[in-house]
């Protein structure tokens, strides 16, 4: 078969369910099974090469299960984030884009640390943000709590491949009141990306509402149960100056800020994300 055919009846498939980006989903696929860049792709496309069969079969194979709304991140099993490349699959969250600039907000204010700057990420997920600060400023010593047990392979197999020492903790941040005990006041940077959608709201994107597992999405009634949360603990967290940058909902920007400066924070900004959507508050801890 040629492979401008298959990846021509790959991209009418996906369109025909919905997926917005079906010729480039497609595309990476048939990459992702050939075991080449997406660029060599293009040449191939562009000289209209054959495909074996027995490639053009796994490749059918793929688009099939694109269709049915399994996330591409767990068909390849992996995802990019920075200049990062994580493993995912069912039972952890993947990192999104605009999560890049929350963590670029964290990195920039930990390289601002004279010395030996101690970081915390709150809810790692996949570990994206914490392995972030940990290789981009490779001087830190970098925490990471998450609670899902279903995260813990991924994560622990992101830590240990992309060559990052994190110290990992599986924990429940809302319950356990001992597990900052040896890091209360001593930390410079908090950073968090918490579940954060209301119980009610159910995400539109079915990749999202059928694969992301819940306990990384859904943040109570309001959404804020976890945010409560993370606030105080990146108050016992941080020294005096201490900062502090989670991730929210676009139309949460107002209420994270608000929950801020009831909590007694201080220098509170709200920041936007590539879209230009609210996608961030930062504050400093009182001196």
């Amino acid at each position: 078969m040629q492979l401008s055919e298959l990846l021509s009846r790959g991209s009418k498939l996906l369109a025909s369910v919905g997926i917005e980006s079906a010729e480039v989903d497609a595309q990476l696929l048939a990459a992702f099974v050939l075991e080449i860049s997406r660029g060599e792709l293009q040449s191939k496309l562009f000289t209209n090469d054959e495909i074996a069969d027995d490639a053009a079969r796994k490749i059918e194979a793929l688009f099939q299960s694109r269709s049915e709304r399994v996330p591409l991140q767990h068909l390849t099993g992996e995802a990019y984030f920075r200049n990062l490349t994580l493993s995912v699959g069912p039972g952890v969250f993947i990192p999104r884009p605009e999560t890049e600039g929350v963590a670029e907000l964290a990195i920039q204010a930990l390289r601002a640390v004279p010395a030996l700057p101690i970081a915390v990420d709150l809810c790692t997920g996949s570990g994206a943000i914490a392995i972030a600060l940990a290789t981009e400023v490779p001087h830190s010593k970098v925490y990471a709590w998450e609670l899902n047990p279903d995260s813990e392979p991924w994560l622990r197999n992101n830590i240990a491949n992309n060559g990052s020492a994190v110290e990992l903790v599986m924990a429940d941040i809302a319950n356990d009141h001992q597990l900052f005990a040896g890091l209360e006041g001593k930390v410079d940077v908090v950073v968090s990306n918490p579940p954060y959608i209301p119980a009610w709201a159910v995400p539109k994107d079915l990749e999202v509402q059928l694969h992301d597992p819940d306990l990384a999405l859904y943040g109570g009634e309001d959404g804020m149960d976890i945010m409560r949360v993370v606030s105080k603990r990146a108050l016992q967290l941080l020294k005096p100056g201490g900062f502090l940058v989670v991730e929210h909902a676009e139309t949460q920007g107002q209420l994270v800020a608000d929950l801020f400066a009831s909590d007694g924070w201080r220098s509170i900004s709200i920041h936007k994300d590539l879209t230009g959507r609210d996608r961030s508050v930062s504050a400093i801890k009182s001196l």
